[in-house]
């Protein structure tokens, strides 16, 4: 059997070492156009700053290693120029003699990557992008020059505030760089909701990185960047991050279907319209756990995963790819934050029910040195109790609670059966509730009619409808910044002073919901109509925050409630509540 693999990397070099081990007699090429066909693409920001040390730890394997061990035909700086599916070849050609060849194949794997967006400005070619080996190299090329002739701090700008955008501007501030991340949409890191991103943003800014959204550049020029508005930026350094493309043109060259996101149509096999090609890793389209429509997910977890599995297809075995969560993560400055499924802003704009639960627990048991807080938020179809997306902010721990939820919407648990999961527990390591069975205790509590809660955009539209806001913090956490309008009668003290409360629907809050529930449930028993201020006021308080940066539209266009809050978020008085 001959298989033909145009490009390494993730999915590429997994399907060839794994076809290997599932055939020795195969023959397996691979064609690379660039120089390295296995690099550690996700530790490229980190050789940046520094944190990555060598250079050479980042080239996983090289072609004479490849060979050694896997007796695969690995060629660099080969591109593959076409595919001729009727022949059954490809035309290659070597980039360093500029000779053209055909090889042909039995079977194809196409995992062609995907390319940097270059944003269509004036001067953009002074920038630069970070997706490979040579990128770096660029870029620690060019600041070790200016580093070498400068004595003052030197400036760079991102363009994007994604994940590249944030771990470059991390790994630049490590450096000593002076960066300003410029995002042209209203909030960083899009697939986090907009209050979840607060402590991010805070944290870079904490750290000396200056954050501007909704800042679009018109001009890019030799020591500057010109926005649109005007605002002349320093930069001595100019980096795109905005985002990436799938590389799909051989694929639509050779007749094979490509999708509307751009991605390469696959089966569930990963084989694209022609029976004998397929395509793996950023090129090709993905199924979507939670609407199983096309989507594209740009993880190296998957593009390895899928390369794997194209492997042991094309050596006979019957194997098929499951939907994808886009389970993700990053770090900035010790803070973590992580998501898998879908965010509220996607949920609201495709106008599909959900459920939305906040939460801000302690990473492990609080009475342990070390105790941190984190926020976690749970999204949930409120007919079937799937978990429809989860986020989580925070330092340690938050990576494990987004992977076992994850591990729960992968087999299909529902969100109230996350209370009785089984999971480690000492004071170190959590606590014997730990966070992810709370918000299944919460989501039970919800699903079964126990508690009703009110999402921090949706309060001001419970107050204008009659509901009266009930503060059950102490009255030293109310001086210390409250919501205007609400009234402080603290928990303990409320079955005593309950008949203080005026007629109508009350909503109630503390700090992050717990003691808000059991105030609510006081107070349904006796014989009040109650809501709980869903993830307290923690949560209400930074969804405000990132409300008054984003001109008072959380969730766009498809906002409903949250547009209406715009005119408490624009108020002195809240003004002043957020400064607290």
């Amino acid at each position: 059997m001959r298989v033909v693999i145009v490009g390494g990397v993730a999915g590429g070099m997994s399907a060839a070492t794994r076809l290997r081990r599932n055939d020795e007699n195969a023959h397996i090429t691979v064609f690379e156009r660039g120089e390295h066909v296995s690099f550690a693409n996700c530790g490229l920001p980190y050789h940046v700053g520094g944190v990555i040390v060598e250079r050479e730890a980042l080239l996983l394997q090289s072609p004479q290693s490849l060979k050694s061990r896997f007796n695969i035909d690995v060629h660099t700086r080969h591109e593959v120029t076409a595919v001729n599916a009727a022949q059954k070849t490809v035309t290659v050609r070597n980039l360093l003699t500029g000779e053209s060849f055909e090889q042909a194949y039995d079977a194809l794997v196409l995992s062609t990557g995907a390319k940097p967006v270059l944003p269509d400005l004036p001067g953009i070619e002074r920038a630069h992008t970070l997706r490979d080996v040579a990128d770096v190299d660029a870029i620690m090329a060019e600041l070790t020059a200016m580093e070498a002739g400068s004595s003052v701090p030197l400036h760079a700008a991102i363009l994007g505030g994604g994940f590249i955008g944030l771990e470059l501007a991390e790994n630049l501030a490590l450096r000593g760089v002076e960066v300003i991340l410029l995002q042209s949409g209203p909030q960083i890191l899009a697939p986090l909701d907009p209050e979840m991103v607060v402590p991010l943003v805070e944290r870079l800014m904490a750290n000396g990185v200056k954050v501007r959204t909704n800042a679009h550049t018109a001009t890019v020029e030799k020591y500057d960047i010109i926005l649109t508005d005007g605002t002349r930026i320093a930069a001595d350094l100019v980096i795109t991050a905005v985002g990436v493309r799938p590389e799909s043109w051989l694929a639509k060259a050779a007749g094979l279907a490509v999708g509307t996101h751009g991605g390469v149509v696959v089966d569930e096999s990963q084989r694209t319209s022609d029976p004998f090609i397929y395509a793996v890793g950023d090129a090709a389209e993905k199924r979507d756990a939670v609407s199983g429509e096309p989507t594209l997910v740009r993880l190296a977890q998957t593009a390895n995963w899928h390369g794997r599995l194209v492997a042991d297809v094309i050596t006979g075995r019957a194997v098929r790819s499951a939907a994808v969560l886009g389970t993700a993560v990053v770090g900035v400055f010790g803070l973590t934050a992580a998501m898998s499924g879908w965010n509220e802003k996607r949920l609201r704009a495709a106008g599909r029910p959900y459920r939305a639960i906040h939460s801000h627990p302690a990473n492990h048991a609080g009475y342990y040195p070390g105790a941190s807080q984190m926020s976690l938020k749970l999204l949930v179809d409120p007919v079937t109790d799937a978990i429809l997306g989860v986020q989580g902010v925070g330092g340690d721990g938050v990576d494990k609670r987004i992977d076992v939820i994850a591990t729960a919407m992968r087999a299909g648990m529902t969100a109230s059966e996350l209370a009785d999961l089984e999971l480690a527990y000492a004071p170190q390591f959590g606590s014997a509730k730990d966070p992810v069975n709370m918000l299944g205790m919460i989501a039970d509590n919800l699903a079964a009619g126990v508690v009703n809660t009110v999402q921090w955009h949706e309060l001001s539209h419970a107050v204008a409808a009659g509901a009266h806001l009930i503060d059950v913090r102490t009255a030293g956490e109310f001086a210390a910044g409250a919501i205007a309008g609400a009234v402080n009668i603290p928990v303990d003290e409320l079955r005593e002073r309950y008949g203080e409360l005026l007629a109508g629907p009350l909503v109630v809050h503390c700090a992050v919901g717990q003691r808000g529930n059991t105030a609510a449930r006081i107070l349904a028993q006796l014989g009040f109509t109650v809501s709980n201020l869903d993830g307290g006021f923690i949560t209400w308080h930074r969804g405000m925050r990132a409300q008054l940066s984003m001109g008072g539209a959380v969730f766009g266009a498809a906002a409903g409630a949250a547009d209406a809050d715009s005119t408490d978020a624009e108020s002195p008085a809240l003004q002043a509540t957020l400064g607290s």
